[in-house]
């Protein structure tokens, strides 16, 4: 079990050296397994004033951000080992990252849930797949 809770401020902002600040935040998240408890709090400085949006929509902008991070960031880096990669040079990073991003893409299309399992059954299948979508005839 996962509880999040959020609490929103003004009052720090004449006191932040920081641009356009609207609000402090601070999360705190408590997970339950079991007979085991974890909690973590974590910061946030943002832009967006109360005005704009409250506690809760906030919080909801927060999982939404970690939702992107453990969706896409995470396949890419672990997965796909993008952070263990050497390409520096030129463009080729880009070229790289945008390839990945097709990559899952691509299984996310086919219906896939598990990319980790889609990646180990599928590293040999690459002319059925593209033919799947219709970017080859075979």
């Amino acid at each position: 079990m996962e509880v999040r809770t959020i609490q929103t401020t003004t009052r720090l902002n004449d006191y932040l050296d920081w641009p356009d600040v609207g609000q402090v935040c601070r999360v705190e998240r408590v997970v339950k397994r079991g007979a085991k408890e974890t909690r973590e709090v974590a910061y946030a400085i943002t832009s967006v004033g109360p005005e704009w949006a409250g506690a809760a929509e906030l919080l909801a902008w927060w999982r939404g951000h970690w939702g992107i991070e453990n969706r896409l960031h995470w396949v890419r880096d672990v997965l796909l080992g993008e952070d263990a990669s050497r390409i520096r040079m030129g463009a080729a990073p880009q070229v790289m990252a945008a390839l990945r991003n097709a990559a899952v893409s691509l299984l996310r299309l086919l219906g896939v849930s598990n990319i980790a399992e889609a990646l180990r059954a599928n590293p040999y299948r690459v002319p059925a797949l593209l033919a799947e979508l219709g970017i080859l005839n075979l």
